[in-house]
């Protein structure tokens, strides 16, 4: 392994930030100092020549100054056994500058921490200081330079694990229910415990956590499609139901609904601006260009982990788009926040009480200090204007249910926030269906490799907060690559733009619940099983148990069903927009998804799809209304200038200037209004407007808030 320095890691402002940070954590701390340093594995030592190509490679920032090495090392790295998506690019880069024998580059921050004369460091300061310096889900942290060596070390794989129940019963379905967050019912529960002891098998943990994120709350829409009983009435209509009487009642223009990743409605003939097929060049190519629109919520992540939760909302999002029909084309986004009180420090207004907040979630103020700029981040790394969107805060005691014949309280308000993450594209209108699938036809999966994170987030969003185990409700929070989802956007372009020779015959993005869920949804949809092999998937942990491979909410993939007579063509559009993807299988005739483990030779996955994805227990809410009385306004004692000046500083009302100039709004030059309106700029728009492409004067609306 050889070292090198690097430049400064951080912007003065978010050094004075984080120092601030420790000083509130150890106060005998005075200075923070913070450089990247490169850690590169190579088949041999470099020379001269070679160590000057990489040096000026991984120069990319001013030198550090020699006093930013004094103080005490905390050397934050990637976590053992992972690869991180910048060594991933780092490494691609230094192998297309003719170093083709280094094996990896890795990337770590040496920070370099100051304290005041006499200060002596104990266990617990020097791991409160690390705390605050690293993500324990992607990152540890080192004493010296030299331990990182361990970041190129060999990890073999971990096998999984089988459920006894053939022995131990319900009981031991239970346990493992518990301990690895499924969140099954007991419903749930007899219904595998039946089809597990009917073919006299023992499940396997894969098995029961791609039951488990298949069926979740978050994937399946339990609640929402459930029968409900009011005070012993039967209720004609599910909540779902209620939702698409919408549709069913005015379904003129919807070309698709409830039935894929986005919906569809029709819109105006125009020319759009793709490259030719057979030449490449760029061409307008006159034709129907239907919208295709999504919201979602990502709020457990967010609650958990404000950034990354946000910024994979917003990737989700995009991705879901872009894997609507056989491939289509984000085009804006909208995002939105609705949190409790902020009770913002020094600055606390007249309405805000604390009541408190679960340890293992954020405050409203730091979801709204970091959620914002991860959903921005990643829309502004992968190329998509935000150009509207709404922030709400409401946190407040009301009346409640009676207590011993007396008006009761609860506090009511959004300690688990909404993150609403949302935007509309275009899509061909030959390409809104997805294709039935051949026998033999080959299933790909493009985009980044597989790393534990994001394990079991589909049933972990589906929890009540704080049913779960802290660690598994940090282990579900995903981390995002916007690069990647780009790469894997512009191969999606290369295959729709061939107008009718799109090899994709279908294709979903990889969300809640990683490839268990998405394959699964993949071949069911396209009338067909599939055999697949579990190591060719790409993994960049190579330690993790086939559970984890199979279940990881790793981002920025798709799954995708290739014309077979095409696949060739496919591989030469992902080498060409240096876009990873893996042929994991085939279809097959036979309705039943088995997934072969060559390293052990066993399959962790052997399960007919009617059982997985067929009809488990419907859920059955059985409620009664509660009476609740309320207290009359008392309006006598308001101030009218001091009630005027509240409304105006209330999150609702006040100006949103600071969550709207943190995205770039004009990327892709079709935004024709965005939340900025007239010569003072001003963020009062209340509407956002797009054109259909550059030589038209018809486009695309949408509003919110």
């Amino acid at each position: 392994m050889q070292t090198f320095i690097g430049s400064p890691a951080l912007s003065t402002f978010r050094q004075e930030k984080l120092l601030n940070q420790l000083k509130s954590v150890i106060p005998g701390v005075e200075q923070l100092n913070a450089h990247f340093v490169h850690f590169v594995d190579a088949d041999k030592a470099l020379d001269a020549e070679e160590t000057s190509v990489l040096e000026k490679l991984l120069r990319y920032g001013p030198h550090v100054a020699e006093t930013a090495s004094e103080g005490k090392l905390f050397l934050t790295v990637p976590r053992a056994g992972t690869i991180s998506p910048w060594s991933s690019k780092a490494t691609d880069i230094a192998h297309n500058c003719s170093l083709e024998f280094i094996n990896r580059i890795e990337r770590g921050v040496a920070y370099h921490v100051q304290c005041a004369e006499g200060f002596q460091w104990s266990a617990q300061n020097q791991q409160a200081v690390a705390d605050c310096l690293h993500d324990r889900m992607i990152e540890m942290v080192l004493d010296d330079l030299d331990s990182a060596s361990c970041l190129f070390g060999h990890h073999e794989p971990s096998p999984g694990e089988s459920i006894n129940i053939l022995e131990q019963g319900v009981e031991a379905l239970n346990e493992a229910n518990q301990r690895l967050g499924l969140a099954m019912s007991g419903d749930e529960i007899d219904y595998l415990m039946a089809h597990f002891t009917s073919i006299e098998r023992n499940p396997v943990d894969a098995e029961l956590m791609m039951f488990a994120q298949a069926n979740s709350e978050h994937c399946r829409h339990k609640i929402f499609n459930a029968d409900w009983v009011i005070d012993g009435e039967e209720q004609d209509r599910s909540l779902f139901n209620m939702i698409r009487n919408t549709y069913e009642s005015h379904s003129v223009d919807v070309l698709s609904a409830y039935s894929d990743n986005s919906s569809v409605i029709a819109s105006h003939s125009a020319k759009r601006f793709v490259p030719d097929a057979e030449s490449h060049q760029y061409t307008y190519h006159d034709e129907h260009i239907a919208i295709l629109m999504k919201v979602e919520t990502h709020n457990h992540p967010t609650a958990i982990s404000p950034f990354p939760g946000a910024a994979t909302g917003a990737g989700g999002e995009i991705r879901d788009e872009g894997a609507t029909g056989r491939g289509s084309k984000p085009k804006v986004g909208l995002s939105g926040f609705s949190v409790s009180n902020l009770k913002i420090p020094d600055y606390t207004q007249s309405w805000e009480t604390d009541y408190g907040k679960p340890e293992r979630i954020v405050s409203a103020l730091d979801i709204m200090l970091e959620g914002p700029i991860g959903s921005a981040a990643f829309n502004n790394e992968f190329g998509r204007p935000n150009i509207a969107g709404y922030f709400r805060t409401f946190e407040e005691k009301v009346a409640g249910p009676m207590v011993d014949g007396k008006p009761g309280e609860e506090v009511r308000g959004y300690h688990k926030p909404i993150m609403l993450a949302g935007g509309y594209g275009n899509i061909r209108e030959p390409d809104i269906e997805k294709l039935q699938l051949p026998v033999g036809t080959p299933i790909v999966v493009l985009g980044g490799p597989a790393m534990l994170i994001g394990l079991g987030g589909g049933a972990a969003s589906s929890m009540d907060s704080g049913a779960s185990a802290e660690d598994l409700d940090f282990a579900s929070v995903q981390r995002g690559n916007p690069e990647m989802e780009r790469r894997c956007q512009e191969v999606i372009d290369g295959c729709w733009s061939q107008i009718d020779n799109n090899p994709i015959l279908s294709i979903h993005d990889v969300g809640a619940g990683g490839l268990s869920n998405a394959l699964p949804e993949l071949v069911y949809d396209g009338g067909r099983g599939a055999e697949f092999e579990l190591r060719e998937v790409h993994n960049d942990e190579p330690g993790m148990t086939p559970m984890q491979i199979w279940s990881n909410e790793s981002q920025e993939r798709y799954v995708l069903a290739i014309h077979p007579e095409r696949i060739d063509d496919f591989k030469k559009l992902c080498k060409r927009e240096r876009c990873p993807y893996a042929i994991l299988g085939e279809t097959t005739e036979a309705k039943t998804l088995k997934v072969h483990d060559r390293h052990f030779d066993n399959y962790p996955v052997d399960m007919p799809l009617d059982v997985l994805l067929g009809k488990p227990p419907k859920m059955l809410r059985d409620v009664k209304r509660i009476d609740v009385k309320h207290e009359a306004l008392d309006t006598h004692a308001i101030d009218m200038t001091e009630a005027a000046f509240n409304v105006l500083r209330l999150p609702s009302v006040a100006n949103k200037t600071f969550l709207i100039t943190i995205g770039d709004r004009t990327v892709t030059g079709m935004v024709t209004r965005d939340q900025m309106v007239g010569p003072w700029q001003v963020p009062v728009a209340d509407v956002a407007v797009t054109t259909s492409s550059y030589e038209s004067y018809c486009g695309e609306a949408m509003a919110i808030g």
